[in-house]
């Protein structure tokens, strides 16, 4: 199994090159423009700062940008690490719900992955622009502004099924959530249906990766101790953000174990004025503890969303998971303790697998 960050702070590439020599194998930088540095800046300097590791976003937002200029971002990136780059695409759900819109819709965007992975491909597309259609295509590639010679991957961020099934039918991998997209079993069984709508067979190759709540005990601590509050309560809180947001927007009912605090929390939400709750909402977003929200980080709520356990527990998890076909696990941490976690969890977990 791979391991993975997920950041985006402009002067902070010496944590990327840092865990890189832990033995992380890949850096997904984010792509949200009200919260975090530009996502191409942070790679073109950790492009130029690292060795082996492998760059590209996490994710990648069609709402922000035309999609030929997200394949240039990630081909000239390329030109910096060739070889060594991916890209993944999302609907949106933090950038776009930051601006107080919804994500994209799934067809829009599986057109947006469809011209995005062609120009990659080095291909001629189609593409349509304020209602019309022409035929586009990377040129005066000899001059080498850009990278396409060495493959770039293209993964889809999906956590339903719908969204799983347009990765099988048009990715290289998905990147999903734990247990935000359902089992590992579960989402490849979603991206077979897809690939299989279009005549594709998915092989071994085909790239899971989830970002994953990594609770790393010591024996007899409780969940909710201070420091596992400090290390996971950001990554804990911003899920149920999403589910907040997925309510609001669809009415979809929380899952059994957020009902507890669900009442209390949309009271505290709705306390803001209606304008600007969408800001409210993710104003944390896996950054820091928000002490208003603090009091709905239950045990219960860190024991449904995260992996928990002291290391020998966690090792059992990650194998069996692995087993069940998932290729990558990705750690967000809080930034006060981004480096003591990943040091940690490099130094007790991954060091036994």
């Amino acid at each position: 199994m791979d391991f993975g960050i997920v950041t985006a702070k402009i002067d902070e590439i010496g944590y990327i090159t840092h865990a890189e020599n832990l033995g992380y194998t890949h850096c997904w930088v984010t792509d949200s423009q009200m919260i975090r540095s530009n996502c191409w800046a942070v790679l073109a300097l950790a492009a130029q700062q690292t060795r082996s590791m492998r760059l590209g976003t996490g994710v990648n937002v069609p709402g922000l940008r035309l999609a030929p200029v997200t394949a240039n971002g990630i081909a000239t990136i390329n030109r910096l690490a060739p070889g060594r780059c991916f890209i993944s695409l999302g609907t949106g759900h933090t950038a776009m719900r930051m601006l107080g819109h919804k994500p994209m819709a799934l067809k829009p965007f599986g057109e947006y992955v469809r011209v995005v992975r062609g120009l990659l491909n080095g291909e001629e597309v189609d593409y349509t622009l304020n209602g019309e259609t022409h035929p586009i295509r990377f040129q005066m590639r000899e001059h080498q502004f850009i990278d396409l010679e060495h493959p770039i991957a293209l993964y889809v961020a999906a956590f339903g099924p719908r969204a799983q099934a347009l990765a099988g039918e048009l990715g290289d991998g998905m990147v999903s959530g734990l247990p935000r997209g359902g089992t590992v079993p579960g989402m490849l069984a979603n991206a077979r249906t897809g690939a299989a709508r279009v005549g594709r067979t998915l092989g071994a190759d085909f790239y899971l990766s989830t970002m994953v709540t990594l609770v790393l005990q010591q024996p007899g601590e409780a969940l909710t101790s201070e420091r596992i509050i400090a290390e996971c309560g950001a990554a804990v809180i911003t899920g149920l953000h999403y589910l907040v947001a997925r309510h609001l927007e669809t009415g979809e009912d929380p899952p059994e174990y957020a009902r507890p605090m669900w009442h209390g929390y949309m009271d505290w939400l709705n306390a803001a004025p209606p304008e600007v709750r969408h800001q409210r909402l993710h104003n944390s977003h896996y950054s820091f503890v928000d002490p208003e929200e603090a009091r709905f980080l239950t045990p219960d709520l860190i024991k449904a969303t995260c992996l928990s356990g002291v290391p020998e527990v966690l090792v059992e998890q990650l194998q069996a998971l692995e087993q069940q076909g998932l290729r990558q696990i990705m750690l967000y941490p809080p930034l006060n303790r981004q480096y003591r976690v990943i040091e940690d969890f490099a130094t007790q977990v991954m060091a036994r697998l």
